[in-house]
């Protein structure tokens, strides 16, 4: 034992830090004498309802069910026959009291007989012992997947958010940077070392779980798959709950409380999704990839009774390729989600644990982040299925699949998506007064004679330098977000094979370079939002990150606000929706040199601020320069 312990401490000194004051003989015996304890109960319960000799004939196990059921339908026909002949003889014939008694008489002694079917029990040998145990078997399986999810994902975050906020508050964590250690070995370290009590819990119950499984006649592929998504979701959220702690500081104590109940909201969303039967042919199917909830409703459909219907995830697509047909290419796409974000917020953690005041992520990979949300997005939007039928009174509709048309009905979500994600990196990656400030002056101090040397250092500067101001990787970002779009729209009449309507307002409405200087002036719009952003962070008040999300709050909404107020509709004022945040109504009733006119003055405004920006950033490079200077 103390050679696995020296080996433990040698391989990685973090994880053994962790366990050493958790794997007590107390703790253990706690955490696996409560999961055998629940695992007792657990069968106990589900034993309780095990069919006896008062068993009712009309019971699910019993095998006289469905003779019994059927002489019920007999009987139940008999007596709604005999009432309608109460009635007839009630209505046409009143001197007839006495057969109206006898037809009354004859009911009796049909229900009667009814309640006699209902009170009989079930010989002990016509019980279906076997359907009986595998449904046992089923619900002990079910229930035990359930408390794995939930314990794993809830309880795990809450202890590693939890241990983190510890940390800081001790100065501990301070401490663990200076050591030698690398940060994955530390990190690591805290991920298996942190949540030990809670593996022993799952540990424990993983053979009852798998014998309770193969009870239930469930395939072991589908049993070893579970744990194998599982395994990879807790991964996710436990870098999700690193991340969180080490960049949130300012919840303080409420902080592993926050983590862990967002992780328990999201699972009971999710699970109600489940319940309300999903549609997978929609762009936001990638975020219900997330939850392990829906892979383990496909893998075990009896686990919402029957309620959920899995055979919608056998028509997931990705770029029209059928994942869902195959169970490795299902756990496939789970895994390859959980791997590419697990990829991405490991980057964050790593840069957070260096430096806390650092951004979550840099440039290059903010881009390739942007890259994989429009995978994502346009992945699980072009899917094959007979999604639209023409107009056709009087006669069956023919339905056909239109990619036209799938596309239109995702395209608000996708809109949704990327400026949502737009944003979350602005304010993420936007630098503030003193980094500007230091950028500049190195700037200003390292120009080199060479002209071409010195613009081709800006450029790559202003591109991948995660001090320099944000507005080349702004318009990078939207240039990546836009560019499907654009590729659509100029693809739309190639698409267009089944003549379909669906395409009546970008062929027939909105010509397609409208639409495309549509995207343009979209494009300019969110770039005078960024301009703005970045004038605002370099700003000398402290509360400069207030002042950026005011002005976007004010460039995004108020427009748009003012429109509703005043009813100025896009059909009578079209030019008044050009000029807002969303140009796009007002397209359809602009010609194409009106939207061209707009669109140059916004790229005017926005080439006015970038000329202000750019002359504040060299001010304060030079201002920065001359005060050192002085020092010296």
């Amino acid at each position: 034992m103390n050679d696995l312990i020296s080996k433990l401490g040698d391989w990685n000194p973090q994880f053994f830090r962790e366990i050493k004051g958790r794997l007590k003989g107390f703790n253990i015996a706690i955490a696996v004498g409560i999961s055998l304890l629940g695992q007792i109960v657990l069968f106990l319960y589900q034993l309780r309802e095990l069919p006896n000799d008062l068993y009712s004939q009309e019971g699910q196990y019993c095998f006289l069910r469905p003779e019994v059921l059927e002489k019920r339908r007999i009987l139940g026909q008999q007596i709604e026959n005999l009432y309608r002949q109460i009635s007839k003889y009630s209505s046409n014939n009143p001197s007839g009291k006495s057969k109206i008694a006898e037809l009354q008489l004859q009911i009796d002694r049909l229900q009667q007989q009814v309640t006699e079917l209902s009170s009989q029990y079930c010989p002990i040998d016509q019980l279906n012992m076997q359907m009986w145990w595998r449904d046992h078997w089923q619900y002990i399986f079910s229930t035990l997947t359930i408390v794995f999810i939930f314990t794993l994902l809830v309880a795990g975050t809450y202890l590693l958010i939890d241990n983190l906020a510890k940390e800081e508050r001790r100065g501990t964590l301070n401490f663990i940077r200076l050591s030698p250690q690398p940060a994955t070995s530390v990190l690591i370290g805290k991920m298996l070392g942190v949540p030990i009590l809670v593996y022993l819990f799952i540990i424990a119950a993983l053979p009852f779980h798998l014998f309770a499984g193969r009870g239930a006649n469930i395939a072991t592929s589908h049993i070893f798959s579970f744990w194998i998504v599982t395994t990879a979701c807790c991964i996710f959220f436990y870098n999700a709950a690193l991340l969180f702690g080490l960049y949130c500081r300012w919840f303080s104590g409420f902080q592993p409380w926050l983590g862990s109940g967002a992780v328990l909201l999201f699972l009971i969303i999710t699970m109600q999704s489940i319940w309300a039967s999903p549609y997978v042919r929609s762009s936001t199917i990638w975020f219900q990839l997330f939850s392990p909830l829906d892979i383990t409703a496909y893998l075990f459909p009896n686990l919402f009774l029957h309620r959920y219907q899995w055979k919608l995830l056998e028509n997931l697509q990705f770029f029209y390729l059928p994942v869902g047909n195959s169970l490795l290419g299902l756990v496939s796409v789970h895994l390859l989600n959980y791997g590419v974000w697990i990829y991405f917020l490991w980057q964050g953690i790593i840069r957070c644990f260096r430096n806390s005041n650092t951004s979550l992520l840099s440039k290059r990979h903010s881009y390739f982040l942007v890259a994989w949300i429009q995978v994502l997005l346009w992945g699980f939007t072009l899917q094959y299925g007979k999604n639209y039928s023409q107009y056709c009174p009087g006669r069956d509709c023919v339905s056909f699949h239109d990619v036209n048309y799938q596309i239109t009905q995702n395209f608000g979500w996708i809109l949704i998506f990327n400026v949502v994600l737009f944003f979350g990196l602005l304010a993420t990656l936007s630098p503030h007064r003193q980094t500007v400030q230091d950028w500049a002056r190195y700037r200003h101090q390292n120009i080199s004679s060479d002209r071409s040397v010195k613009n081709n250092f800006w450029l790559a500067d202003l591109i991948w330098g995660e001090k320099s101001p944000i507005l080349v990787s702004a318009f990078i970002y939207l240039a990546i977000a836009t560019a499907p779009v654009v590729v659509w729209i100029l693809l739309v009449p190639i698409l267009h094979i089944d003549q379909t309507a669906s395409l009546n307002l970008w062929i027939n409405q909105v010509n397609r370079l409208n639409a495309i200087l549509g995207v343009a002036m979209f494009i300019t719009i969110m770039m005078v939002c960024a301009t703005s952003v970045q004038r605002a962070l370099l700003m000398k008040t402290k509360k400069r990150f207030f002042w950026a999300v005011g002005i976007v709050f004010v460039l995004l909404f108020v427009p748009q606000f003012a429109l509703s107020i005043l009813r100025l509709q896009p059909s009578t004022y079209p030019t008044f929706w050009l000029l807002s945040t969303w140009p796009w109504p007002g397209l359809k009733y602009s010609s194409t040199p009106i939207v061209f006119i707009v669109w140059l003055g916004e790229l005017a405004v926005l080439g006015l601020l970038i000329w202000q920006l750019v002359k504040q950033v060299k001010v304060l490079g030079e201002s920065a320069t001359k005060a050192l200077l002085v020092k010296e």
